[in-house]
Formats: structure tokens, C-alpha cells, sequence
């Protein structure tokens, strides 16, 4: 069951055109998604002084009024919603008004959220009495992130740029060349340190270190830099190092990827878009890891080896070479275990590309050629056309440490079979 909600700290962040809140009480709550509240209409509410006198009527603005301040509630509600944000109606779309409203009604205010972005949201609202409807519309909301709030217990340098709508939790330590970005929220104990870039949306649990010098004994504290992008999410212990000298001086981290509790990545890393880790995985320096790979829990990458693009490494592996893409790598030393069709699936990639990929699998693996033969008879292949193909072959070719393409023996396949 959710928490009760505030109503009137929450209502006190929407900018209402009619000064009086027109929500009585909360019925039902699923968060993120659906909100059901009351509104008991009485015969001294002032609006009825107008509207008509001797025949009074509740007006249809003021009914969508109501209904936009139930979509601020559930929006402000949202854990991921900044501390600060405030909330306006930007729109109205498809509005119906069935009946009156009169005084003695009880208006029961109902609505659900559709898409919501950065600075906009989506909502679906009705109005009913005695479960008849009375009001309809689409809701266009504009989400104003509002300014940064910093806990007085944080030590937050001077210098730090820390953007609108962003939480910094109890007790953190956020150093001067530190920027992050709009819409974050910092989790209480977390250390965010060195000329580091965090970007908007990103959510950092607590006791995270981020941007810290890396943990190589050639580092000598040169001015080297970290760069994530927007909505990653790091969860508890995660350790995110900067880069150095020796490996370009750059750590960088994309889009959208999820980094469960106690997972490292060392100095010079490059992680693209959408990627996985599970809980205590942990990358060596200059690793390049794919979008859309996965690195399962308590698994490790050598230094300078890749990941491929929809890659899946299964959990306490050992990875020394470069794990294909679209394949699933498992065991120490990791194997090849073949193409990682369930995944595949998932992220809706087409039967035909499947099928293909399979194939070029079938060459590399099961032909009895060696690795550049079966290049070779790859791209030969008029069958085998697609990106993703061309993707497999363009990765293993420029390999400098190898590809995983050892497959396990038998005895190890029988192994798992019965677990």
C-alpha cells in the first residue's frame, strides 16, 4: 500500500489559476500511473455566486481545473520527480462535459498518466458522479524542475554547477569541478569527485563513489576527466573511476544504462547506451563495453577487452578476451555459447535477422574453418546481408586481443543442462 500523500505540499506546487484547492481527499493510488480523488461540492463554494445565481452550477474550467491538479499529484508524487518541480497546465485536448454539477454532488476525479517526458506529461482525466460521467479530457502538463535543493548536511564546493530540479541527499561531497545535470537525484552519503560530468535524469544511490582517482599505481593525480550522460542509474557501493593519462585521460559512460549495487569501472572505460550490469561486476582499465550488453552479476572484464553490442555475459565469468556480439560468453575463462537469441528477441529484432545471425554463429562455430576462413565464407554468403552481420564480422576482425570463439566441451554443457 503507497504512503498518504501530502496534499497540501504537493498542491502547493501547481500553479492553480483559482485560489482554492479542489481536491477534498485521496481514494485510491497506484504511483507513477492512476489517481482517484474527491471533490464534495457545497452550496457556499464562491464560485456559485456566478454561476447562476438561483440555479447554481459548477463550471466546466473549474472542472478541469480539478482534474489538473489530481495529474499534478500523481506526477509530483512520482519518486523520480525533482524535490522542487512545479506543475501548469500547458493544454487541453478532446474535453467533454456530460451533466451538470451542481451543489450536493460528490465529483469523483479520476486520472491516469501517459507518456511523460523531461518537461511534459500526458494525462488521461474523467469526472463522475454516482459513477455517471460528467467531464473528460486530455491533460497536457508542463513540469517546471524548479531549483537545485542541497541538504543542509551536504558539503556541496562553491564551484560545483549543480542543476535545476536536482536532489543532493544528506551527508554527500560534491567537489569543485563536479557538473551535474538537471533532474538528478544524489542518494544520501554518495562522493562525487574530480572533473566529472554527470547528465540529466541520472540517479545515484546511496554510498556511491563517482570520479575518483582511478585505481592504477601509474597515476600520479594528472587532470583527467569522467563523462556520463543522461538517465544511468547507479545503485548502492557502485565505484566509477576517471581516466588517465596513459589511456587517453577519459572515462566515458552514455545513455540510459543500469549499474547495480558494487559494480566498478576502472580508469579509461568506454560504456555505450543501454548496457547492464549486475550486482558486483567489475570492468579492469581501457574496457569498451557496447550498447545494449549485459555484464552479469560478479563477473569481470580484463583490461582492454570489448564487449559487443547485445552481448551477454552470464554471471561469475571471467572475460580475457573480446566477447562477440549478439553471443552469450559464460564460465572462467568465459566460452562461446552461441548466439543470445532470448535477448535478441526481447529488444525486437526481426525473425530474419535472428535467422542470419544464427548462421554466421554456425560458420564461426560449427563449420570446422578457422576464424578467417569463416570470415570469409560470411561475407561470400549472399544470404547473410544484414547490419548486424556486418557488425559481427567488422568486430572480430579489428580484435587485438582475440574473440571468444572457443566453445565448451561437453562435459561443461551437461553441467549447466542439469543446473
Amino acid at each position: 500500500m503507497p504512503p498518504p500523500i501530502d496534499l497540501p505540499s504537493l498542491l502547493g506546487r501547481v500553479y492553480y489559476r483559482y485560489p482554492s484547492f479542489l481536491i477534498d481527499a485521496v481514494d485510491e493510488h497506484e504511483p507513477g500511473k492512476r489517481l482517484v480523488a474527491v471533490k464534495n461540492v457545497t452550496v457556499n463554494e464562491e464560485f456559485f455566486q456566478g454561476h447562476f445565481p438561483g440555479s447554481p452550477l459548477m463550471p466546466g474550467v473549474l472542472m478541469i481545473e480539478a482534474l489538473t491538479q489530481v495529474a499534478a499529484v500523481l506526477l509530483l508524487d512520482r519518486a523520480e520527480a525533482p524535490a522542487t518541480a512545479r506543475i501548469w497546465l500547458r493544454g487541453v485536448d478532446n474535453a467533454k462535459f456530460r451533466r451538470q454539477v451542481v451543489p450536493g454532488d460528490r465529483l469523483r476525479l479520476e486520472v491516469r498518466l501517459g507518456r511523460i517526458r523531461s518537461r511534459l506529461a500526458k494525462a488521461r482525466a474523467s469526472a463522475f458522479v454516482d459513477d455517471q460521467p460528467v467531464a473528460e479530457a486530455d491533460l497536457l502538463l508542463a513540469v517546471e524542475p524548479g531549483a537545485a535543493y542541497i541538504d543542509p548536511t551536504a558539503i556541496v564546493h562553491p564551484a560545483a554547477r549543480v542543476g535545476a530540479g536536482t536532489t543532493v541527499g544528506p551527508f554527500c561531497t560534491i567537489g569543485p569541478e563536479v557538473v551535474i545535470g538537471q533532474r538528478c537525484r544524489i542518494g544520501a552519503s554518495v562522493v562525487i569527485d574530480g572533473w566529472t560530468e554527470i547528465g540529466d535524469d541520472t540517479r545515484v544511490y546511496p554510498m556511491a563513489s563517482i570520479g575518483l582517482a582511478p585505481q592504477d599505481l601509474k597515476y600520479k593525480g594528472e587532470h583527467t576527466r569522467l563523462t556520463i550522460g543522461r538517465a544511468n542509474t547507479f545503485r548502492e557501493f557502485s565505484t566509477i573511476n576517471k581516466g588517465t593519462l596513459g589511456g587517453g585521460g577519459h572515462t566515458t559512460i552514455g545513455d540510459g544504462n543500469l549499474f547495480m549495487a558494487y559494480v566498478h569501472v576502472a580508469h579509461d572505460c568506454h560504456i555505450g547506451d543501454g548496457t547492464i550490469f549486475g550486482n558486483g561486476a567489475t570492468l579492469g582499465g581501457h574496457v569498451t563495453v557496447e550498447d545494449w550488453a549485459t555484464v552479469s552479476a560478479y563477473s569481470g572484464v580484463h583490461p582492454f577487452c570489448r564487449v559487443g553490442r547485445h552481448a551477454y555475459v552470464g554471471g561469475y565469468s571471467v572475460v580475457t578476451k573480446d566477447a562477440l556480439p549478439f553471443g552469450k560468453s559464460v564460465g572462467n575463462r568465459a566460452r562461446i555459447y552461441g548466439l543470445n537469441t532470448i535477448g535478441l528477441e526481447r529488444r525486437g529484432f526481426s525473425s530474419d535477422t535472428i535467422s542470419q545471425l544464427k548462421r554466421a554463429y554456425r560458420y564461426l562455430l560449427q563449420s570446422k574453418l578457422n576464424t578467417s576462413r569463416a570470415l570469409v565464407q560470411i561475407e561470400q554468403d549472399a544470404s547473410l546481408t544484414s547490419p548486424e552481420v556486418r557488425c559481427l564480422v567488422d568486430f572480430i576482425r579489428s580484435s587485438k586481443r582475440g574473440g571468444i570463439l572457443r566453445r565448451p566441451n561437453r562435459r561443461v554443457e551437461d553441467l549447466l543442462a542439469d543446473e
